[in-house]
């Protein structure tokens, strides 16, 4: 797949989406593209792939500013210990001490198996919501 096989208009309007300042729909008005056309885009695989090659990069740009971040956010919890507040201490101790199990689970892959958010079809996501809210309401 290369980039130069979009248009600029398909390019453009991907660069809109990732900008993050406008909507779909403002931004498919402001490029003149019809909900129809872009819908066609969705299903052409070059316009697809660009797409979730940009998404992956996000997700690993995403994590790498995680990671520089850890060491400063680990520090600060430490020093939130000696907080004059009972209770900023108390959370902060709770954090430190379940920091370990929070970067284990997010250093584990799920199984192929595993259910996922991209996985599950709108209404089994809307059964669980469903169910979430009923136990919350309870």
């Amino acid at each position: 797949m290369r980039q130069s096989s979009l248009s600029k208009k398909q390019l453009a309007v991907i660069d809109e989406m990732f900008a993050g300042e406008l909507d779909t729909d403002a931004i498919l008005s402001k490029h003149n593209v019809t909900r129809r056309l872009y819908n066609k885009w969705l299903g052409d695989e070059n316009f697809k792939a660009e797409f979730t090659r940009r998404i992956e990069w996000l997700n690993l740009h995403s994590q790498a500013l995680i990671a520089r971040y850890a060491s400063l956010a680990a520090a600060r919890l430490v020093a939130l210990t000696d907080s004059e507040k009972e209770e900023t201490r108390r959370k902060a101790c709770l954090d430190i001490i379940s920091l370990p199990r929070v970067i284990e689970k997010n250093q584990m892959a799920p199984a192929d198996d595993s259910p996922t958010v991209e996985n599950l079809n709108p209404q089994t996501a809307s059964r669980l919501l469903e169910a979430l809210a009923q136990e919350k309401n309870q």
